[in-house]
């Protein structure tokens, strides 16, 4: 039987790390940690197949494609924003503002519109898709971090290792799943992308995103991103360290294509998942 080759150790060990609480997300990350043992999820890397421009000052926070259209939703108060953007050159094709007091967080679709989360500030907002105009804003009783929809529910995170699925109309959780690997939790889960019957996810400040069984939590891979990350860190002279991190997902489901970036990033990359070669056990061979 293969087993996953010695290159996952620091994969494993950069995605395992702990990290204190969300309120650093513009701040530094701590060092990596001693190497962990390699997971049983299967890997993939990350193949680039192009780069376009993206905005250099959005604090991405959530990121889905839908009809041939790039959405995008932004961080920080008094710049967050709802945003639908032209994938070719970056532009902002149009946007609506969350309101300044609020820190704006990841996105979903829903019907005929956008569902939005804000961080700390427990309101979700829901804004038309085709205007973009604001639609209604309620209350939400969790902090806010990713959102995506699977299954006729929505899924939040906020950055525990919990994700809960939501009823979309009234926001009640129907169930709640703890994100594992090798029966470990997995916390820092961020963004959140549905596809192929898993849910993705970027856990903050790591440099891969992770697909999770919706059934049970369960990661089945593991996507390294970490040469995606050391591009833009080395372009931006170690930005990924202070705060513009890997953050942004998403499928076009009619093409197959990934779109992934990060806050504060350069470029939007559209890459190809592609599962990584195992080596053999040395130990079966007497190596």
């Amino acid at each position: 039987m293969k087993r996953i080759s010695a290159l996952a150790l620091p994969l494993a060990a950069a995605f395992l790390a702990p990290l204190p609480g969300h309120a650093q997300e513009a701040g530094e990350a701590q060092a990596a940690p001693a190497p962990a043992p390699a997971p049983s999820a299967t890997i993939y890397d990350a193949q680039i197949v192009a780069r376009y421009p993206h905005d250099p000052a959005a604090f991405t926070q959530g990121l889905l494609w839908h009809d041939g259209q790039l959405y995008e939703s932004t961080g920080l108060e008094g710049q967050s924003q709802i945003r639908k953007v032209d994938l070719a050159t970056g532009d902002v094709l149009a946007a609506q503002a969350i309101p300044t007091d609020q820190f704006g967080e990841g996105m979903a679709l829903w019907g005929d519109e956008l569902v939005s989360l804000t961080w700390m500030d427990r309101v979700i907002h829901r804004w038309s898709l085709d205007t973009l105009e604001p639609v209604r804003s309620d209350p939400f009783p969790f902090e806010g971090w990713g959102l995506t929809a699977v299954d006729g529910m929505l899924v939040a995170s906020d950055g525990s290792a919990t994700l809960r699925f939501l009823d979309p109309e009234t926001y009640a959780v129907q169930r709640e799943v703890t994100v594992t690997l090798d029966g470990r939790p997995i916390a820092r889960l961020n963004e959140l992308e549905a596809a192929d019957g898993l849910i993705w996810a970027n856990q903050w400040y790591s440099q891969v995103i992770v697909g999770i069984d919706p059934a049970d939590g369960t990661i089945r891979r593991i996507v390294d991103l970490i040469p995606l990350v050391a591009e833009i860190d080395a372009a931006q002279n170690g930005a990924v360290r202070n705060g513009a991190v890997l953050n942004g997902i998403a499928h076009d489901p009619a093409s197959g294509r990934w779109f992934v970036t990060g806050k504060l990033w350069p470029t939007m990359f559209e890459v190809r998942l592609v599962p990584r070669e195992a080596e053999p056990d040395a130990s079966a061979t007497g190596g």
